[in-house]
């Protein structure tokens, strides 16, 4: 199987609801809610794409060869690469259904674990959605981090409690999921978070928490100030805002404030090794990518989820050889210009 036969197969099982795109990056799909588009205007979505590509990166060649690692720490483990999959759900509701949610958070855990990562996995407004990918988490020694929604507080403890038994090795909350249609529609109510809230999960568990839909420095520092180990920046990809900046964009600002206080990711439009490259340049520790692993399970399961990342790692160890970046950590702003 190749990637290009993983796209091929997919562009037949997706349609209507993704037209799998060369480049995924919400022109075609506006408003498609339920759906995988940006919602209203869509502008959420496409900023991002447009954003990136503004980034230009400094070539240097001048250097003394030598291996590329790109292999990060995080939650006390090592990772082969710094680029991971984002939380996603709704197999039946935003895509055809081809692929069960099951079967996805399958693919997902054992996909990206054999490749040296991890997936977060998701929540969703039906409450079976949650616990489908535990116990491949168990299984896989706990490299999976369960994404529970901003749920009441008796439910959102509940959900901790399962992530704990199942060895996960750390927890995110969608707290961007507050604005999520499809939970609107669903009747199943999700809540924005107050510091006090996440400071009282951070004291509850053992397992690193991190909350996902931050967007300003603001929110940030009130993240670490609770103890978090670390945010996800993200517009929960365009699906709950319109006309909000491409989360790259605001990482620096983030980075600035928190310093090495907590680890940052970031999610957004990323659809390539130098889109990974520029986000680790912007100031993140590592970065989501989401549709596109979509599309890579729909059109090859498991092995289309290990072609994909494969073929990001090597767009992005090429980057780095040609910007002289022997590790993660020489990937710094100056490396890119915009």
């Amino acid at each position: 199987m190749t990637y290009q036969e993983v796209w091929e197969k997919a562009k037949q099982v997706m349609q209507p609801k993704c037209r799998v795109c060369p480049v995924c990056d919400g022109r075609a799909c506006r408003g498609e809610i339920p759906g995988v588009g940006g919602i209203g205007n869509g502008t959420s979505f496409t900023v991002c794409r447009e954003y990136l590509d503004q980034i230009k990166l400094m070539m240097d060649v001048v250097y003394e060869p030598s291996d590329i690692d790109t292999s990060v720490e995080l939650f006390g483990r090592k990772f082969e690469i710094p680029f991971f999959m984002a939380p996603i759900g709704g197999m039946n509701g935003n895509y055809t259904g081809y692929v069960s949610d099951e079967e996805f958070a399958r693919m997902s855990i054992e996909g990206m674990a054999a490749e040296g990562g991890f997936a977060f996995t998701p929540d969703g407004p039906r409450d079976e959605l949650f616990a489908l990918a535990l116990p491949y988490i168990k299984e896989a020694n706990g490299v999976g981090v369960p994404t529970v929604k901003s749920w009441e507080r008796a439910k959102l403890m509940s959900r901790i409690r399962q992530s704990e038994e199942a060895g996960a090795m750390a927890i995110a909350c969608d707290i961007d999921s507050c604005g999520n249609p499809n939970l609107k529609l669903a009747g199943k109510p999700v809540f924005p978070m107050s510091e006090e809230t996440m400071a009282e999960i951070v004291r509850s568990t053992a397992l690193p928490f991190l909350p996902k839909g931050i967007m300003t420095a603001a929110s940030a520092v009130r993240c670490a100030d609770a103890g978090c180990y670390g945010v996800v920046v993200s517009s929960h990809g365009g699906r709950v805002l319109e006309d909000c900046p491409a989360p790259c964009s605001v990482l620096p600002e983030i980075r600035q404030v928190v310093g090495r206080r907590i680890k940052l990711f970031v999610d957004g439009g990323v659809r390539s090794g130098k889109d990974v490259f520029k986000c680790l340049a912007l100031g993140a520790d590592a970065v989501l990518i989401g549709r596109p692993y979509v599309v890579a399970a729909y059109g090859g399961g498991t092995e289309g989820i290990r072609l994909y990342t494969r073929k990001i790692l090597a767009e992005l160890k090429d980057v780095m050889m040609m910007t002289g970046c022997r590790s993660v950590a020489d990937i710094t702003r100056e490396k890119i210009r915009w």
